[in-house]
């Protein structure tokens, strides 16, 4: 049975409609997928601080990572000039995962560089985005806690490569700031179901931290200690 006219243009309305989103999404995949590359370049710059030779060159390491966040800001431009207006979290899931990773980086690259937590508006400033809703292409905040849990992950790793580089203070360090990560996200009521599970893997990275600490402590390698984070549930 043939649509009566009225039903015609109905249907050929949404049809038009979907195919622009689609053309949308499509251009927004893209941009993304360049930008997962250049991440993933990113990423291989980052772990050579895990090699030797590297550990004790963080410096020039962190420099050339901060650097290629310049190229990252052009991407999030290009991806925030193609979305319709308002329309932010109908496409995140698109960007929601390189924008975590770029998260950690930046994390990392700050951690390296002070021994400090990085905040999420120093971690916006580096790739050229908001913090906030209302006032366009932002960082969202759960992206922004998934990428310190991401870093305490990459922490837990590099606090057994410290010690086989022979720099046996690095994981005291390390097992200080985790355990100031693990109290600060116990002081939020997590509603992201992917970030309490990430959250519970925390407690398991300090605590292989705090073995590493404790083995160079008993061997007197380390020249400083530290008191273990209070275990919760």
């Amino acid at each position: 049975m043939a649509l009566n006219e009225s039903a015609t243009n109905v249907f050929s309305e949404i049809r038009s409609y979907m195919n622009a989103e689609q053309d949308i999404r499509e251009e927004i995949r893209s941009v993304v997928r360049d930008l997962e590359q250049h991440g993933r370049e990113m990423l291989a710059v980052m772990q050579m601080v895990h090699q030797p030779d590297g550990l004790k060159d963080t410096s020039a390491i962190t420099t050339k990572a901060r650097g290629m966040f310049e190229e990252v800001k052009k991407y999030f431009v290009l991806i925030s000039d193609k979305l319709p207006e308002n329309q932010y979290y109908r496409f995140h899931d698109h960007w929601r995962f390189i924008m975590q990773r770029l998260s950690f980086l930046a994390a990392f690259i700050v951690f390296l560089e002070s021994e400090s937590m990085i905040g999420c508006e120093d971690c916006a400033q580096m790739m050229g985005v908001k913090t906030k809703r209302e006032e366009g292409f932002h960082i969202d905040l759960d992206d922004y806690l998934m990428g310190l849990l991401q870093l305490a992950s990459e922490l837990s790793r590099f606090s057994v490569n410290a010690v086989t580089a022979g720099d046996y203070n690095r994981p005291v360090k390390i097992a200080k700031f985790l355990g100031d990560l693990d109290s600060g996200f116990r002081l939020l009521n997590l509603k992201n179901d992917s970030l309490r599970k990430r959250f519970d893997a925390l407690k398991y990275d300090l605590k292989k931290v705090e073995e590493v600490v404790y083995d160079v402590t008993i061997r007197k390698l380390a020249s400083t200690t530290i008191t273990p984070a209070p275990s919760g549930e």
